[in-house]
């Protein structure tokens, strides 16, 4: 029988937090399909699982980890999960594991009694995440257990004994969720964030007992890149856009002094060479992305100073009509030429999915799209990258969506180039309608977001998408594969005909009160579906402005904007 484990070493951490993100990402539909409501954008275990991966992909970056200290090795995970965090409980999740590193500090390791210690900075980490916490949620499960585990061990506790205890406590504290939590009991189900964490600390105790994780990290994507058009670019075109080409270099001591070496080096090259330039340094790996069309020389390059871990090239003319991100990206600017005007006074940022969707917030002056939304929630890292896109002393961000705030609020935590301001928009409804009243002509960045927030005040958004189980919640009964009607937290229709839905949910949302109805056609829904709801509203109330869009989102057939 193996002998306990006294000592929490850095190693036994990065196992830990290996075996942690594995166990997750086996049970992250589990996870996902705690979703309070009963439609097909669960996503929490997906996005904690994204979390966690970036700690793990960041211990790469240790190249002896053996006589790295545990407080260097947490410090490392916290990092890579800070940057890759998305979705509320991805945020609060990585917090929490900046926490531990920082209870950790100056620690080479420790024992129970430490990490116990460590875990409570967790928690009050992982609080602070949230202006308004809410109790019943990961904050309180991972607050419940923690306080209680502290309490039963001691510093002669092994750390499996500890790990069985903390274990323990947090599914008693998952399980007394619902009581906290009354839209969880209502809709039958334990908080998901906590469930995601206890499938952590199942994984944790594993790699404790010594039991390997499998390497899978490299395959947790979500969804598989859409298939390539290769009739985009034949034998007869002529190459414009050029070759986004991404990748991640490992400085090398043998060609340069790792410590010291300065990135603008390889920045002023790539700027030559093309643009769309985002590059950065963290220890001894540089990522960087440019658009250009010579890969080749950019290559040829930057092995002057290391060597590849990995390497993306693609023809931006096989996709060039995908996002409104690439093309922004593709315009014939130089990044060279941008950097050398002076910055502008304001500069925006925005999230959307649907390439209408998309086209709209870009055609109201938005600068740089953020590819997400509902069950596809960008990284901090992803809302850094786009703020480097912007020339501008202050940034202005619209989520458009409750469960991306926190990350672009990290972002702009650790986003030090600009004043980056966060909009607390919660549905696109509410961003589409400050975007339109947008005035930045004022000087003071204060005043440009108070009228924001006053333009959002009053606009309700409504969607209607599919059930995906049976579901009694505020007094509507659900019924697998009927279309529901939502709007915030309510469900406020369950028919067996999506233009049911949508009338009746738009009757309970007082229609007749409104100037404007936007009415935003999914993809799931056929122009002949959206003519119809169009032309039944217009009937229905004569006096509202009905404006018809195809968005061309995921998941809801219909998005409609009430103002």
């Amino acid at each position: 029988m193996p002998k306990a484990k006294a000592e929490l070493t850095g190693t036994l951490y990065a196992e830990m937090i290996r075996s942690g993100f594995e166990n997750l990402r086996v049970n992250a539909t589990v996870v996902n399909d705690l979703n309070v409501f009963p439609v097909p954008d669960g996503d929490t275990g997906e996005n904690m699982c994204m979390t966690i991966k970036g700690g793990v992909l960041a211990l790469e970056k240790i190249e002896n980890l053996e006589n790295t200290s545990l407080y260097t090795t947490a410090a490392v995970v916290a990092k890579g999960m800070l940057l890759s965090a998305r979705g509320n409980s991805g945020v609060i999740l990585s917090k929490f594991f900046e926490g531990i590193a920082k209870g950790l500090e100056k620690e080479h390791a420790t024992n129970s009694e430490g990490f116990a210690k460590a875990l409570m900075e967790g928690v009050r980490q992982a609080y602070s995440a949230v202006v308004k916490p809410i109790e019943g949620t990961i904050l309180t499960v991972c607050r419940e257990a923690t306080v209680r585990t502290s309490a039963m061990v001691s510093k002669n506790s092994s750390l499996e004994e500890f790990f069985e205890i903390f274990r323990g406590e947090l599914k008693i504290s998952l399980e007394r969720t619902p009581e906290k939590l009354p839209v969880l009991r209502q809709a039958g189900v334990v908080d998901s964030g906590g469930a995601g964490l206890l499938y952590i600390a199942d994984g944790m105790i594993k790699a404790i007992r010594g039991e390997k994780a499998p390497i899978t990290v490299r395959e947790t994507a979500k969804t598989e890149k859409a298939q390539i058009s290769f009739d985009a670019f034949t034998e007869d075109d002529v190459m414009t856009y050029g070759y986004c080409t991404e990748f991640l270099l490992r400085l090398q001591r043998s060609k340069v002094d790792v410590d010291i070496f300065d990135e603008n080096i390889i920045k002023d090259y790539l700027n030559s060479m093309g643009d769309s330039v985002v590059i950065f340094k963290t220890d001894s790996i540089v990522k960087a992305h440019v658009h250009t069309l010579n890969p080749g020389l950019v290559l040829d390059y930057c092995r002057k100073f290391g060597e590849f871990l990995t390497v993306k090239i693609e023809n931006m003319s096989l996709e060039h009509n995908s996002t409104i991100v690439e093309k922004e990206a593709k315009k014939e600017t130089k990044s060279e030429d941008i950097i050398k005007k002076p910055k502008k006074k304001y500069g925006i940022v925005a999230v959307a999915t649907g390439d209408g969707i998309k086209e709209t917030f870009t055609s109201l002056g938005t600068d740089v799209i953020v590819e997400g939304g509902q069950s596809m929630n960008p990284s901090a890292e992803s809302f850094i990258e786009a703020f480097k896109r912007i020339h501008a002393e202050t940034i202005i961000v619209f989520p458009n969506n409750g469960n991306v705030i926190l990350a672009a609020q990290q972002a702009a935590e650790l986003y030090k180039e600009a004043d980056v301001r966060v909009l607390e928009c919660k549905t696109i409804g509410e961003g589409y309608a400050a975007l339109t009243m947008i005035d930045l002509s004022q000087e003071n960045p204060d005043d440009v977001m108070e009228g924001l927030r006053e333009a959002m005040d009053g606009v309700k958004t409504g969607m209607v998408t599919h059930a995906v189980r049976d579901a009694q919640m505020n007094g509507v009964t659900v019924k697998e594969g009927e279309f529901i009607g939502i709007c915030g937290k309510d469900i406020l229709s369950s028919c067996p005909d999506k233009l049911t839905a949508a009338y009746e949910m738009t009757d309970k949302l007082d229609a007749d009160m409104c100037d404007i109805i936007i009415l935003i056609q999914g993809k799931t829904a056929t122009d002949d579906e959206a003519e119809a709801l169009a032309k039944g509203l217009e009937e229905k109330y004569p006096d509202v402005e009905i404006i018809p869009m195809n968005g061309g989102q995921d998941i809801y057939d219909f998005i409609l904007i009430y103002e």
